[in-house]
């Protein structure tokens, strides 16, 4: 019987092992290519699934609401043609108050962009305006004349009956917010707010900060002012 190899030292071997290189088989290959393919379908139908039900939840969430458009929004139907529907000035608002319409709004509005003033007004940084890639959206200056020259949202308007103020309990929340107070709007006794439509440019802000449940004070939207 023949003995076994010896190793190192001369203590015996009981076997050896020798490392083979294994090739996978053409069928291994191709069932793995299957596989990647199929996960990328999956991937990929999951994904716009998800965007359709993110977009479809957001215009859902904005029916029976007053919509504004961004600062410097052409007005009319000129907005909606001229939006490329990029979404830039979404991600350049450092308040997050843009959000997007769904795309049951129709051909018209799908993906533009809009502010619910009540969820949150608009600070007239100007951002979105210089992100925008096209005419859709015309960049101003950020300061009073700028806003007065080149924003025209909306105008505000005041629920007597319910505000705070016009009951004789001093409020002023609307007042502090705006950014063109003494001029968009000016305040009386108990600080009731006396808004002045030529000088309003529709930014939300007071909209937002009126502590009044529902609000006293509603943006009108420019195309429905």
């Amino acid at each position: 019987m023949p003995s076994a190899p010896s190793g190192a030292g001369g203590t015996p071997t009981l076997f050896t092992v020798e490392s083979n290189t294994m090739s996978e088989s053409p069928t291994s290959q191709n069932g793995r290519s299957w596989l990647s393919r199929r996960t990328f379908i999956g991937s990929a139908a999951a994904g716009l699934l998800t965007l359709t039900g993110f977009l479809v939840g957001r215009q859902d969430g904005a029916k029976g609401k007053l919509l504004l458009r961004p600062p410097g929004a052409k007005a009319g139907d000129a907005f909606s043609a001229a939006c490329v529907r990029c979404m830039k000035c979404v991600d350049a608002c450092p308040n997050g108050c843009l959000e997007i319409h769904g795309i049951d709004a129709g051909p018209e509005l799908a993906l533009t962009p809009y502010i619910h003033a009540r969820s949150r007004g608009c600070t007239l940084c100007g951002e979105c305006a210089k992100a925008c890639p096209t005419d859709a959206l015309t960049p101003f200056d950020v300061s009073r004349d700028g806003w007065l020259a080149g924003v025209a949202m909306g105008t505000a308007r005041v629920n007597k009956a319910m505000c705070y103020s016009y009951a004789g309990r001093t409020c002023g929340a609307c007042y502090r917010a705006c950014p063109l107070a003494g001029q968009a709007m000016t305040i009386g006794v108990f600080e009731t707010p006396i808004v002045h439509y030529d000088s309003c440019v529709g930014c939300g802000l007071c909209e937002q900060a009126c502590l009044h449940l529902p609000q006293a004070i509603r943006v009108i939207p420019k195309v429905e002012a």
